[in-house]
């Protein structure tokens, strides 16, 4: 098997293989696996004190932050204070200075008493709690073994964790589903409760042993956990449920968060009370021996156990599960289900080398409906409106920009230098005044802010510091926004080769090549002064942005040619050379007319033939850099941007922006929300060249070309067979499938675009759309 291998940072530890209820639905003594009967009752010091070793030779051999330790049983409260008091201090101490120790404790809550609850409080222990709802439920298989209730003892249990003094020691409950149960009451009864957690496990089966169905209905399950689902959202989903939470998750893009459900590979390793090695617990469902791995704590390291080919199959991801699974769109979720549930015995000639598994879940159809029925519950409330609404795609930036400045400053952690810490210190002074707020939102908005603080924070990140430019950028940001505000405000920014820029406005001429230097900013009434200390008094600089181009200020050019929107020609920008091809250098003054006037012409097309996307595209884009080569595509930069290449005619021009601006468009959306997830691990074949491509390819190309095809009908080609790969496809998440939405609706009325725009003077067919996805994202914790 291929893969690297994962170390375990979950272990089961058992410390009592017996237990005083007689569940009838336990995998430990009910199911095929009866190895408990062969085991000690109680956990060995010797076993003990190899596990403590075993664990932190594990956590210094990967560098694990922390590990978590589950004691478990049978019950395992039988082991008794003394024996749990050795466990905790003997982990505690081998781990300590090496990794973090997360205890926990999984009880059925019969023996759980203040004794036990003071000790799991000395050790940080926290408890989960197995109770099935109500009494009535409850009682339906979690009895003792003259038949007499838990429920009682268990109550009195979860009531003492609920004191004030034990609160923190709370984990949560734990329910296994029967269908015979009513769902709501189950529900109320443990919400009663205010647990922290609830964790809905459905009842292990395999295809040899599958669950009961007493109305024959595949999808009993899911139909009695979607009645949960909905209760729990009928009442303010009062608590966290982890399997909902999971699905939810995946469902937007993110990990699975159970063992049960997704494609994460297994981290857990279970140690016997006598020492020995083993998989997963519930694998003891599937046939005598299914958990074994032949190694104990005694002989063997972690190590060795994570190489084992039956617990590497659950660390494939996508190749560990069946050819049925990995084709299914909801797979990604469900990720086959819970790996026991995936057996059959004659599956395969060999299954006790593991073919057996090689199946769908038993719950197949199950998985799939409640995948289905919650996404259909929850994408209204669940989908991103940056998706659909330019404004909040353009605010979503906003703040994304805001936060990477406050993680940059928080990173520096004092170490940004004096030019730095003056402008952070000047830069709350502007956001306190209404009008410097906004103009410090129009200048951190400028595209090229965006290039700074990825760049800058890739270089803090790596231990090279603020180069000269990144710390002083702050600086002429701040000074920007105090000019465009007018406030009185004197800010210190540095110069290079004798050039102050002010981003958005221009720069400032204070020199030759190679001279370098701090000047102050300071607004006035109808512009703003510089001066740098040695100047002399009265001799400081004057200038009005408004200004023409003289010898001491160049001014961003500013494209005004009706009906595109005003436009930054902006040409001196020193972050502006962030396209794959070069951006020219400062443009003479007649240049920057003529690219006024293709850019108006080529507007009115786009205003013409595709109103809206015209009309959208004026609200996001505020800035064209000029580049030697080129159609007009986006940059490392944020929105608002284009560089755009000389184009012979406006025409050409015109399907060039739109090309451009739907590319940067899909990135922005991208930035700030998850349309896919596991790109790369499917490939899919594009309609208009029959080539497999990646999902982000896919899109990429599809929503460029839907773009384009309401001016130019002949790039609607395979579109909308594009658009059914993508809505189908196992990667696209909620947010993506609201896209495809969308661009279904964008198309819809291509009919009438193509007669509107029959007759109209093309480009080449053969012109090639160029896609340049974006794989680069900013997370944050």
């Amino acid at each position: 098997m291929t893969g690297p291998l994962v170390p375990f940072r979950e272990f089961v530890l058992k410390v009592h293989s017996r237990c005083d209820l007689a569940c009838d639905h336990c995998y430990v003594y009910e199911h095929a696996d009866q190895s408990w009967l062969t085991r000690p009752k109680t956990i060995s010091d010797e076993a003990i004190s190899w596990t403590a070793r075993r664990l932190a030779e594990h956590a210094t051999t990967h560098a694990l932050p922390s590990l978590t330790v589950i004691l478990h049983g049978g019950e395992p409260l039988l082991a008794g204070p003394a024996r749990l008091r050795r466990v905790c201090e003997e982990l505690g101490s081998a781990l300590n200075g090496i990794a973090e120790l997360d205890l926990r404790i999984h009880t059925n809550g019969v023996q759980l008493s203040p004794r036990y609850l003071d000790l799991f409080d000395e050790f940080h222990v926290r408890v989960g709690i197995s109770l099935d709802g109500d009494r009535a439920a409850n009682d339906r298989h979690r009895l003792f073994a003259n038949g007499r209730s838990s429920h009682p003892m268990v109550m009195r249990a979860v009531e003492l964790l609920r004191e004030e003094r034990y609160r923190h020691l709370d984990l949560g409950l734990l329910c296994t589903v029967d269908i015979h149960n009513d769902p709501v009451a189950v529900h109320d009864a443990l919400a009663g409760l205010e647990p922290p957690l609830i964790d809905f496990l459905l009842p292990h089966a395999t295809w040899d042993d599958p669950p009961p169905r007493p109305d024959g209905s595949p999808t009993a399950y899911a139909d009695w956990l979607l009645t949960v689902f909905d209760r729990w959202t009928e009442q303010g989903r009062p608590m966290p449920v982890r399997m909902f939470a999971s699905v939810l998750s995946s469902l937007n893009g993110g990990p699975s968060l159970t063992e049960s459900l997704g494609l994460a590979p297994t981290d857990l390793v279970v140690i016997e009370t006598d020492g020995q090695l083993e998989q997963v617990d519930s694998l003891k469902s599937a046939y005598e021996g299914a958990a074994a791995t032949g190694f104990d704590v005694f002989r063997n390291t972690f190590d060795e156990v994570a190489a084992h080919p039956g617990v590497r199959a659950r660390q494939l991801g996508l190749a560990g599960v069946s050819e049925t699974c990995r084709r299914c769109p909801v797979v990604r979720s469900c990720g086959g289900g819970l790996y026991t549930h995936r057996y059959r015995s004659d599956s395969g000639p060999d299954s006790v080398a593991g073919s057996g598994f090689d199946n769908p879940s038993v719950y197949c159809a199950d998985l799939a409906a409640l995948i289905r029925g919650i996404e259909e519950r929850t994408a209204a409330a669940t989908e991103s409106p940056a998706v659909r609404a330019p404004d909040v795609l353009l605010a979503a930036h906003q703040d994304l920009t805001r936060t990477l400045l406050a993680v940059l400053h928080d990173t520096l952690d004092g170490r940004g230098g004096a030019l730095w810490d003056d402008a952070w210190r000047l830069a709350a002074t502007v956001e306190a005044d209404t009008p410097g707020a906004e103009a410090l939102d129009t200048v951190l908005a400028h595209p090229y802010t965006r290039t700074w603080l990825v760049d800058a924070l890739a270089d803090v990140d790596a231990g090279r510091g603020l180069t000269g430019p990144a710390a002083e950028r702050l600086g002429a940001t701040v000074a920007a926004a105090a000019v465009r505000a007018g406030l009185d405000l004197p800010v210190p920014v540095a110069y290079r080769d004798g050039g102050l820029y002010l981003p958005t406005l221009g720069t400032v001429l204070l020199g030759g090549p190679g001279e370098r230097g701090t000047a102050v900013v300071r607004a006035t009434g109808d512009g703003f002064l510089v001066r740098r200390p040695e100047d002399a008094p009265g001799t400081e600089l004057r200038i009005a942005p408004d200004e023409p181009e003289g010898p001491h200020w160049l001014p961003v050019h500013v494209l005004r040619r009706a009906p595109a929107p005003v436009l930054l020609l902006d040409d001196l920008d020193p972050l502006r050379d962030c396209f794959d091809a070069p951006a020219t250098d400062r443009l003479e003054a007649e240049e920057a007319d003529a690219w006024a006037h293709r850019v108006g012409e080529a507007w009115s097309l786009l205003a013409d033939a595709v109103p809206g996307q015209a009309a959208e595209a004026a609200l996001t884009l505020t800035t064209l850099t000029p580049l030697f080569t080129g159609d007009a595509e986006p940059g490392r930069h944020g929105p608002g941007a284009l560089g755009v290449g000389p184009s012979a005619e406006a025409n050409e021009l015109a399907l060039g922006l739109l090309s451009g601006f739907r590319r940067a468009k899909l990135r922005a959306l991208g930035e700030v929300t998850d349309l896919y997830a596991l790109d790369g691990t499917w490939e899919h074949r594009t309609p208009w060249g029959n080539e497999h491509v990646t999902f982000s390819r896919l899109l990429a190309e599809t929503f460029e070309r839907a773009g384009l095809g309401l001016y130019d009908p002949r790039f609607l080609t395979g579109v909308p067979e594009a658009l059914d790969k993508i809505e189908n496809a196992a990667e696209v998440t909620v947010d993506g499938k609201q896209l495809i939405s969308a661009v279904r609706k964008e198309i819809s009325g291509t009919r009438s675009a193509a007669e509107k725009n029959r007759g109209r003077s093309f480009p080449s067919s053969g012109r090639q759309v160029n896609v340049l996805a974006s794989d680069q994202k900013v997370t944050f914790e």
